[in-house]
Protein backbone atom coordinates (compact mmCIF):
# COMPACT_ATOMS: atom_id res chain seq x y z
CA UNK A 1 0.00 0.00 0.00
CA UNK A 2 2.77 2.81 1.30
CA UNK A 3 5.97 3.15 -1.00
CA UNK A 4 9.12 1.59 0.91
CA UNK A 5 12.21 4.03 1.18
CA UNK A 6 15.56 2.34 -1.37
CA UNK A 7 16.70 0.88 2.14
CA UNK A 8 13.72 -1.40 2.83
CA UNK A 9 13.56 -2.22 -0.53
CA UNK A 10 17.65 -3.35 -0.39
CA UNK A 11 16.71 -4.99 2.59
CA UNK A 12 13.51 -7.22 1.35
CA UNK A 13 15.90 -8.38 -1.64
CA UNK A 14 18.73 -9.63 1.09
CA UNK A 15 16.47 -10.95 3.99
CA UNK A 16 13.46 -12.36 3.06
CA UNK A 17 10.65 -11.14 5.16
CA UNK A 18 9.56 -15.05 5.30
CA UNK A 19 12.74 -15.88 6.66
CA UNK A 20 12.96 -12.94 8.88
CA UNK A 21 9.60 -13.60 10.53
CA UNK A 22 10.00 -17.46 10.76
CA UNK A 23 13.28 -16.97 12.17
CA UNK A 24 11.82 -14.58 14.97
CA UNK A 25 8.83 -17.01 15.75
CA UNK A 26 11.57 -19.57 16.45
CA UNK A 27 13.05 -17.47 18.55
CA UNK A 28 9.92 -16.20 20.64
CA UNK A 29 8.80 -19.84 20.95
CA UNK A 30 12.34 -20.44 22.53
CA UNK A 31 12.05 -17.52 24.74
CA UNK A 32 8.31 -18.22 26.39
CA UNK A 33 9.38 -21.79 26.90
CA UNK A 34 12.40 -20.70 28.61
CA UNK A 35 10.81 -17.79 30.31
CA UNK A 36 8.35 -19.89 31.59
CA UNK A 37 10.76 -22.42 32.98
CA UNK A 38 13.27 -20.25 34.52
CA UNK A 39 9.78 -17.77 35.55
CA UNK A 40 11.94 -14.73 33.56
CA UNK A 41 9.66 -12.06 32.04
CA UNK A 42 12.85 -9.69 31.07
CA UNK A 43 14.12 -12.80 29.12
CA UNK A 44 10.96 -12.87 26.93
CA UNK A 45 10.84 -9.07 26.70
CA UNK A 46 14.59 -8.93 25.78
CA UNK A 47 13.66 -10.94 23.05
CA UNK A 48 10.83 -9.63 21.57
CA UNK A 49 12.73 -6.22 21.11
CA UNK A 50 14.22 -7.41 17.54
CA UNK A 51 10.52 -8.19 16.58
CA UNK A 52 9.34 -5.03 17.97
CA UNK A 53 12.40 -3.18 15.84
CA UNK A 54 11.36 -5.15 12.90
CA UNK A 55 7.47 -4.10 13.33
CA UNK A 56 8.87 -0.76 13.26
CA UNK A 57 10.31 -1.54 9.88
CA UNK A 58 7.64 -2.98 8.11
CA UNK A 59 5.13 -0.75 8.94
CA UNK A 60 4.36 2.09 6.99
CA UNK A 61 0.49 4.21 7.71
CA UNK A 62 0.43 6.77 10.46
CA UNK A 63 -1.35 4.79 12.72
CA UNK A 64 0.32 1.70 12.91
CA UNK A 65 3.82 3.40 12.75
CA UNK A 66 3.09 5.36 15.79
CA UNK A 67 1.56 1.77 17.22
CA UNK A 68 4.77 0.37 16.50
CA UNK A 69 6.80 3.70 17.83
CA UNK A 70 4.75 3.32 20.99
CA UNK A 71 5.08 -0.27 21.36
CA UNK A 72 8.93 0.16 21.65
CA UNK A 73 8.51 3.33 23.78
CA UNK A 74 6.20 0.46 26.34
CA UNK A 75 8.89 -2.58 26.12
CA UNK A 76 12.35 -0.56 26.90
CA UNK A 77 9.82 1.06 29.80
CA UNK A 78 8.56 -2.22 31.11
CA UNK A 79 12.47 -3.76 30.51
CA UNK A 80 13.41 -1.15 33.39
CA UNK A 81 10.88 -1.21 35.59
CA UNK A 82 11.76 -5.16 35.77
CA UNK A 83 15.17 -4.84 36.05
CA UNK A 84 14.89 -2.24 38.63
CA UNK A 85 11.93 -3.27 40.41
CA UNK A 86 10.30 -0.24 40.32
CA UNK A 87 6.44 -1.06 41.63
CA UNK A 88 3.97 1.66 41.40
CA UNK A 89 0.04 0.55 41.43
CA UNK A 90 -1.43 2.62 39.19
CA UNK A 91 -5.02 2.00 40.42
CA UNK A 92 -4.44 3.94 43.68
CA UNK A 93 -2.59 6.82 41.73
CA UNK A 94 -5.55 7.24 39.69
CA UNK A 95 -8.07 6.16 41.75
CA UNK A 96 -10.08 3.66 39.68
CA UNK A 97 -9.40 0.15 38.96
CA UNK A 98 -10.11 0.72 34.83
CA UNK A 99 -8.72 2.69 32.38
CA UNK A 100 -10.21 3.30 28.99
CA UNK A 101 -6.91 3.14 26.51
CA UNK A 102 -6.73 2.45 22.76
CA UNK A 103 -10.87 1.78 22.77
CA UNK A 104 -10.16 -0.95 25.82
CA UNK A 105 -11.29 -1.19 29.43
CA UNK A 106 -7.58 -1.69 30.80
CA UNK A 107 -7.21 -3.23 34.58
CA UNK A 108 -4.92 -0.78 36.38
CA UNK A 109 -2.58 -2.25 38.42
CA UNK A 110 1.30 -2.63 39.44
CA UNK A 111 2.77 -0.71 36.38
CA UNK A 112 4.80 -3.65 35.12
CA UNK A 113 1.58 -5.06 34.31
CA UNK A 114 0.42 -2.37 32.74
CA UNK A 115 3.45 -2.29 29.67
CA UNK A 116 2.49 -5.69 28.29
CA UNK A 117 -1.27 -4.91 28.84
CA UNK A 118 -0.58 -1.78 26.44
CA UNK A 119 1.62 -4.04 24.37
CA UNK A 120 -0.79 -6.35 23.39
CA UNK A 121 -3.36 -4.04 22.57
CA UNK A 122 -0.75 -2.08 20.06
CA UNK A 123 -0.75 -5.79 18.16
CA UNK A 124 -3.92 -5.85 18.37
CA UNK A 125 -4.00 -2.08 16.84
CA UNK A 126 -1.47 -3.24 14.17
CA UNK A 127 -3.31 -6.30 13.51
CA UNK A 128 -6.67 -5.23 12.67
CA UNK A 129 -5.17 -1.79 10.79
CA UNK A 130 -2.31 -3.19 8.75
CA UNK A 131 -2.76 -4.81 5.08
CA UNK A 132 0.71 -6.62 5.48
CA UNK A 133 1.29 -10.19 5.86
CA UNK A 134 4.63 -9.75 7.54
CA UNK A 135 3.20 -6.84 10.11
CA UNK A 136 0.05 -9.28 11.13
CA UNK A 137 2.53 -11.92 11.51
CA UNK A 138 4.74 -9.93 13.93
CA UNK A 139 1.33 -8.45 15.81
CA UNK A 140 1.22 -11.96 16.46
CA UNK A 141 4.24 -13.08 17.58
CA UNK A 142 4.02 -9.53 20.16
CA UNK A 143 0.29 -10.43 21.41
CA UNK A 144 1.04 -14.13 22.49
CA UNK A 145 4.72 -12.57 24.12
CA UNK A 146 3.04 -10.04 25.52
CA UNK A 147 0.09 -12.14 27.47
CA UNK A 148 2.96 -14.73 28.07
CA UNK A 149 5.19 -11.69 30.03
CA UNK A 150 1.43 -11.11 32.16
CA UNK A 151 1.31 -14.32 32.96
CA UNK A 152 5.00 -14.97 34.81
CA UNK A 153 4.36 -11.37 36.41
CA UNK A 154 1.32 -12.09 37.35
CA UNK A 155 -0.72 -15.28 37.01
CA UNK A 156 -3.85 -13.61 38.58
CA UNK A 157 -3.52 -10.20 36.18
CA UNK A 158 -3.67 -12.98 33.34
CA UNK A 159 -6.84 -14.58 34.15
CA UNK A 160 -8.33 -10.80 34.58
CA UNK A 161 -6.74 -9.89 31.45
CA UNK A 162 -7.59 -13.21 29.61
CA UNK A 163 -11.40 -12.78 31.27
CA UNK A 164 -11.75 -9.61 29.67
CA UNK A 165 -10.77 -10.10 26.16
CA UNK A 166 -12.65 -13.23 25.63
CA UNK A 167 -16.20 -10.63 27.20
CA UNK A 168 -15.26 -7.76 25.23
CA UNK A 169 -16.20 -7.70 21.38
CA UNK A 170 -15.12 -4.15 20.70
CA UNK A 171 -11.83 -4.74 18.86
CA UNK A 172 -13.01 -3.25 15.96
CA UNK A 173 -13.07 0.66 16.91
Amino acid sequence: MYDQSQTGISLDKKLSPVLVCTVMTLLMLIAVLVGFLIKSAVLILLCLLPVVIYEIYRTRGPYTTLSSWLMLAVLIGEIIFIIFGINYNLADYFGSENAYLAGQNVPLGDIKILGPTLMAIFSLVLLIRTYGPYTKWLAVIIFVSAFATIYILNPNAFHDLLKMVMQNNSFYY
